[in-house]
């Protein structure tokens, strides 16, 4: 008979915030990430830092993770998720194995906790793109390996850590910069005001009424700006944009919020027009302001070609450092970094 699997210490449950001023720069090592709400600020810039050295050469960490099985869970396409996770896992030397679970969603087939258990015998990491952010906090309470969030209908704490490298490395630091964020206020939108919140960026996000993210993810983002004194605000007038470094957009209808409801997508699109980003919102920004955007974008939409196309834009920038960010964020998950 086998030993009972030793139950790994992930220390603060990742979906849940630290209160502020009792945030610690515990190591990740053997953390989840479920949001970017359970980091510090510390935790975030040694990411960063170890993000910038390995884009800049990735040569000593070609075998880190020799030896160790990252498992992709996907129920929704990918084009960028999956390649940075598959390609990012290679060459840092470890191996990564997809699992396409998009006609079999996650806890159909046998019980979500089941699934975590036996997953735990096998391999070092779970990356998991789901539908439902309750099914990732169910994986990782069972698992007693670290499961990291690739999307969920709340947050996409790895896009958003990209996102604010690349900020970051476009305006030399992140001191006094302005985001503003504009169209629905979802799952991106959510951990970019966590990550706002944390990192010291004001943040303005801009969407039509009805439209705007959850009251409590916005209250634990100001909770995290309370630490680092940056503002979270809320509006619903495009104008918002006005003297913001950077203009962020996504796509106006997610991926399955629309399926099958046409007449939804469609609603969608109209309240949503007024709020495209064009090149006279960009004007309105400012001359220097950057656009932004996560992709898939949907041209014509939320963003012009113009704008997409245009040397102001970081889009293929921030595309490229997700496979940095994320590289970081598995050496810190899995091995343990110098402190």
């Amino acid at each position: 008979m086998s030993k009972p699997h030793p139950r790994r210490d992930k220390r603060q449950p990742p979906s849940t915030p630290r209160k502020p001023g009792s945030r610690g720069s515990q190591p990740l090592l053997g953390r989840d990430l479920l949001s970017l709400s359970a980091l510090d600020r510390t935790q975030v810039v040694k990411l960063f830092a170890t993000t910038k050295a390995v884009k800049s050469d990735i040569a000593k960490e070609r075998r880190t993770l020799d030896g160790k099985t990252v498992i992709l869970l996907f129920e929704k396409p990918s084009l960028r998720t999956r390649i940075t996770f598959e390609v990012g896992v290679n060459n840092l030397g470890g191996t990564a194995i997809y699992m396409d679970h998009s006609s079999s969603r996650l806890g159909e087939r046998e019980s979500v906790h089941d699934y975590g258990k036996n997953l735990e015998r096998w391999v070092q990491c779970i990356v998991a793109r789901v539908f439902s952010q309750g099914v990732l906090d169910e994986l990782a309470s069972a698992a007693n390996i670290p499961v990291i969030n690739a999307l969920s209908d709340l947050f996409h704490p790895c896009q958003a850590l990209a996102d604010f490298f690349t900020l970051s490395e476009h305006m030399r630091g992140l001191k006094g910069v302005k985001l503003a964020y504009i169209g629905d206020g979802n799952n991106v939108c959510n951990s970019l005001m966590h990550g706002a919140g944390l990192l010291g960026v004001n943040m303005t996000v801009v969407t039509p009424a009805g439209f705007e993210p959850r009251k409590e993810i916005v209250a634990e983002a100001r909770s995290l700006a309370k630490s680092s004194g940056a503002t979270i605000t809320l509006s619903n007038d495009p104008s918002a944009v006005a003297r913001h470094h950077a203009v962020y957009t996504d796509v106006w209808v997610s991926m399955g919020q629309g399926a099958g409801q046409a007449d939804e997508a469609a609603k969608r699109r109209k309240v949503f027009m007024p709020y495209q980003v064009n090149t006279n919102l960009m004007s309105i920004a400012g001359p220097d302001a950057k656009f932004m955007h996560c992709l898939p974008a949907h041209r014509g939409l939320e963003v012009t070609d113009a704008v997409l196309d245009s040397p102001q834009s970081l889009a293929y920038d921030q595309a490229e450092n997700r496979m940095h960010a994320q590289n970081a964020l598995l050496l810190h998950i899995l091995t343990k970094r110098p402190s």
